[in-house]
């Protein structure tokens, strides 16, 4: 179906547009009072509909209710207000046509040449926990419809969607009215507000079906169907000094739902850096892979050390403590996540090690006291409702991959014994542990881990030898006795063996390598045992 089509030749030429009639009506009121005050002054018709048009007449502001002028009551609780030809036609209206403004003066239908309109917090809503109808009825019907016509025909409205743009409105009523690229702007900017809410909505009935239809749960899952599009609306935070390197810009954005590092507070510090925020998502992501207490050190995206509480004293103080003893070297100068509030001890432990950020989901007071004593060190406290998303979306030439998140790990009563005996308790618990931390660390990864703390890490090498060294190496004599994690099978027996060596007593990796058989055999031959996951955690 194609749309109406008109002579260019008839259109007539129109830049500056004075404003006479404004429609008003908005969710959020902040600067409200201040704008309908301003419009007023410099003679603007203001309309408006339920609470917004209370307010305005509240301050003392003349105001015509919409129902006024449709000559049709409010309805339905509010639903219907705003859907009806004499506010539509008016917002619709293409003055550049003599044939539409004869329309408009036949149907005794005046024109507006503004619309503030932002929509029901319908993102804010369902962030708070609400569902059900509550959430149906914040979706907004007669705002988008308003919104998106006035943007459609920018060359004779102007839409504001946000707050932040009634500077701009306010000027343009001094110079004697709105142009048409500042009126082009607006109508960018408000067809992203609308598709980003579009999309808000659309994301939540999604789950709600998937939530409250199990067969359909079920097919998603089974097939794992991506969506036919997707879209990320985020709005500039903060602009950061420089990007990795310093000839390199930055900024942070943040999405409307996020509940992430992002939204963190900052309590103390210097201004974050982009390879701060990097970092500091790292060891969140690294430390809230426990349920136990934990702490992560993170340097450059990857773990200097990773530990759980050992059960004596301050659980976050002992986390600390242990993950710091992994890489003392490579700690300095990096970023500590906890998944604990910091406690007094804990900020003792970390006081004197030279650290770029601390996040945590909290800070006990004598602890901020101790370390904001720290000039530089920067102190994140994440959101109260702190949420890991599910699903990863990374940026490449030309486009996006996305992905589930990698949250899952292969309980122990799934996992094979391939080699040697049986472990006891503790052992399993070691195991357990490095197959939880070797998550975290980029590909080809492989954690020695001792009595529930990483004892030495090795990373992103591109072979798993070098890995085996390196973690080796970094361990020193705590190799000894230590258990071992892979995140992907031993393509060859050679880097077991360089752990079997050091006097790794156990060791867990996926399994799933043609020569498997090999490496089952070495771990046989060393009197080792050697479970199989089933499941890998690459990290690139």
């Amino acid at each position: 179906m194609s749309g109406p089509t008109h002579d260019p030749s008839l259109y007539r030429p129109r830049d500056v547009i004075q404003i006479r009639r404004a429609l008003v009506s908005v969710s959020d009121k902040s600067g409200l009072v201040e704008l309908a005050t301003a419009l007023n002054a410099a003679g603007v018709e203001i309309v408006s509909t339920g609470s917004t048009a209370k307010t305005i007449a509240a301050a003392g502001i003349p105001v015509t209710e919409v129902a006024s002028v449709t000559g049709y009551p409010e309805s339905l609780d509010g639903r219907v207000r705003t859907l009806h030809p004499a506010i539509h036609s008016g917002l619709l209206a293409d003055l550049r046509l003599e044939s539409h403004e004869r329309e408009l003066a036949e149907q005794g239908i005046e024109p507006f040449e503004l619309v503030v309109s932002n929509l029901y917090p319908f993102v804010e809503t369902i962030a708070a926990g609400v569902t059900g109808d509550a959430a149906v009825e914040q979706i907004d019907i007669g705002g988008p419809a308003m919104v998106r016509a006035s943007a459609k025909n920018h060359a004779n409205v102007a839409i504001v969607t946000s707050p932040a743009s009634y500077p701009q409105v306010l000027k343009s009523l001094s110079i004697g009215g709105t142009t048409l690229s500042q009126r082009r702007r607006l109508a960018a900017e408000a067809f992203a507000h609308t598709a980003a809410y579009d999309t808000a909505v659309a994301a939540w009935f999604a789950t709600e079906v998937a939530e409250h239809s199990p067969a359909f749960a079920q097919v998603v899952k089974a097939d794992d169907a991506p969506a036919e599009s997707i879209a990320i609306e985020a709005t500039l935070k903060q602009v950061l000094r420089y990007g990795e390197n310093s000839h390199q810009s930055a900024a942070l954005y943040v999405r409307a739902d996020g509940r992430g590092i992002a939204q963190a507070v900052q309590l103390h510090g210097k201004e974050m850096s982009y390879n701060n925020f990097v970092d500091a998502d790292a060891a969140v992501r690294a430390a809230y892979d426990f349920a136990q207490p934990a702490v992560a050190i993170i340097k450059h995206a990857n773990p200097c050390g990773i530990a759980v509480a050992s059960g004596d004293g301050d659980p976050i103080a002992s986390a600390h403590r242990r993950a710091h003893e992994c890489d003392p070297v490579s700690a300095f100068g990096g970023v500590i996540a906890a998944n604990r509030p910091i406690t007094l001890e804990a900020a003792q432990s970390i006081k004197d090690i030279f650290t770029e950020v601390v996040v945590a989901p909290g800070f006990e007071p004598e602890a901020l006291e101790v370390l904001q004593a720290k000039k530089n060190i920067r102190l994140l406290q994440l959101p109260q409702n702190f949420l890991r998303e599910n699903t990863e979306i990374k940026q490449i030439s030309g486009g996006e991959l996305v992905q589930t998140a990698d949250a899952q790990f292969a309980p122990f009563d799934q996992w094979t014994l391939v080699a040697g005996d049986a472990v006891d308790a503790g052992t399993q618990a070691d195991l357990e542990f490095a197959w939880t931390a070797v998550r975290a660390v980029k590909s080809n990864a492989i954690l020695l881990a001792h009595e529930g703390a990483s004892v030495g890490v090795g990373m992103g090498q591109v072979n798993r030898v070098d890995s085996c060294h390196l973690a080796v190496d970094r361990a020193g004599d705590r190799a000894r006795s230590s258990v071992a994690a892979s995140d992907a099978f031993f393509p060859f027996a050679d880097g077991l063996e360089v752990l079997l060596e050091a006097g790794v007593r156990a060791v867990v990796q996926p399994g799933g390598s043609i020569r498997d058989d090999e490496v089952i055999a070495a771990a046989n031959a060393a009197g080792v045992t050697m479970y199989f996951t089933g499941e890998r955690h690459f990290f690139h």
